[in-house]
């Protein structure tokens, strides 16, 4: 039995290294996407079976819930690692290279499976070492499709008194843990403009309402809109990644179409640069004689690591990795997670694991999303050992 929250618990977690990388290699093999993730569900039922948990299977998604109970009264701790990857294709040569094309585990969620799924053989084998129950959360859907919300709804919260998440970051050191209290990930909403101009041919734009230059308007006016709006203090991005005119080089074309992304850091900066892109779309438009439709969805809210759980996640980092495993972050960054809406509901928090490549350089690497993104293997071990020690900890 490994010794409680001490160095013990990453000794036993690196002896089980290999299940946790040979399953880790097959999720990435089978890359699958979205809600529907069959494949993976059934590697991960099969890694779980024999341990003694109480396995129950989404009816609205591939989810997997599993508990185990310590049989001694205590607190429910809930363990988090998302399933589904990117539709990317990979193009870094290995042994178990995606096989699906243009399906990539670009993110690092094979990662997180197989981390997980590890630490639950391992808190299976010390029962004797916490009380209450762990429940492990595999969740699909994480990338776009509001996955946690479909398991939230059908009770993976029920009974929950705090929650854990680790994601995995290549431009992090290998094997180190950061994280930090309050905002740690933005929101993450999604908007489209389409500008309504009056089309014709491109000798004589006097005889059109061009709606190219209003879209170009209004990129410009968007990105200096959110400097000019926010607070310096705040933080707040809004990126047109998509834009779409035309169709050849002698015609005014009547429509010009942008997507884009808005983050922040807080609901009250996320509210206003919502409010603040549709007026400076509408008014440009306007100035240019089109009109305009700015139509936003709602994504991810704002990860909020909740304080009391940031500093446990250090301290528990401390006792089982040693006083150099553990980073504070001094700020949040602008990447999204649906982890957030469990924090709505529960104390918890989410920590990056660094998984740089022993051949990088971590400010280098190529990052999450990336097609040639990669995740050194070594570094899961203190990925397994720091989710046992997070369930295993009172607090």
């Amino acid at each position: 039995m490994t010794s409680h929250l001490g160095p013990d618990l990453a000794t036993a977690a690196a002896a089980i290294n290999d299940h946790t990388i040979e399953l880790r290699r097959a999720i990435h093999q089978d890359p699958e996407l979205g809600l529907d993730l069959p494949r993976t569900q059934k590697r991960i039922t099969d890694a779980l079976t024999g341990l003694g948990l109480d396995i129950t299977l989404g009816e609205s998604t591939t989810s997997v819930v599993a508990d185990l109970d310590s049989g001694k009264p205590g607190p429910t701790v809930l363990l988090r690692g998302d399933m589904d990857a990117l539709p990317l294709q990979e193009d870094f040569p290995s042994d178990f290279k995606s096989a699906n094309d243009g399906k990539m585990h670009a993110c690092g969620h094979d990662t997180h499976v197989a981390m997980l799924a590890s630490s639950a053989r391992l808190l299976a084998d010390n029962k004797d070492s916490f009380t209450g129950k762990i429940r492990f959360m595999f969740q699909p859907g994480e990338e776009g499709f509001h996955g946690a919300k479909y398991m939230i709804d059908e009770g993976v919260l029920d009974g929950v008194d705090r929650a854990f998440a680790i994601h995995v970051t290549a431009n992090r050191p290998a094997g180190k843990i950061a994280t930090r209290a309050g905002a740690l990930l933005a929101s993450a909403d999604k908007f489209e403009i389409m500008i309504h101009g009056a089309g014709g041919h491109a000798s004589a734009p006097h005889n059109c309402t061009d709606p190219i230059p209003a879209l170009g308007a209004t990129i410009t006016g968007l990105h200096t809109m959110v400097g000019r709006s926010l607070d310096a203090a705040k933080s707040g991005v809004i990126t047109v990644a998509h834009i779409q005119a035309g169709t050849t080089n002698n015609i005014i074309p009547p429509t010009a179409w942008m997507e884009g992304t808005i983050r922040s850091h807080d609901e009250a900066t996320r509210d206003t640069l919502k409010t603040n892109l549709v007026r400076v779309a509408e008014g440009t438009a306007a100035a240019h004689g089109c009109s305009c439709k700015a139509h936003i969805e709602s994504g991810y809210p704002v990860t909020v690591n909740n304080d009391d759980q940031a500093e446990l996640v250090g301290n528990v980092t401390h006792a089982v990795l040693g006083e150099d495993a553990f980073a504070l972050m001094a700020n949040p960054i602008m990447g999204a997670e649906d982890f957030s809406y469990v924090l709505q509901h529960v104390p918890g928090a989410m920590a990056f694991l660094g998984v740089c490549p022993d051949d990088e350089h971590h400010t280098t690497a190529a990052p999450n999303h990336s097609n040639l993104m990669r995740a050194n293997e070594d570094a899961l071990k203190n990925g397994v050992a720091i989710y046992a020690a997070m369930a295993m900890a009172a607090g």
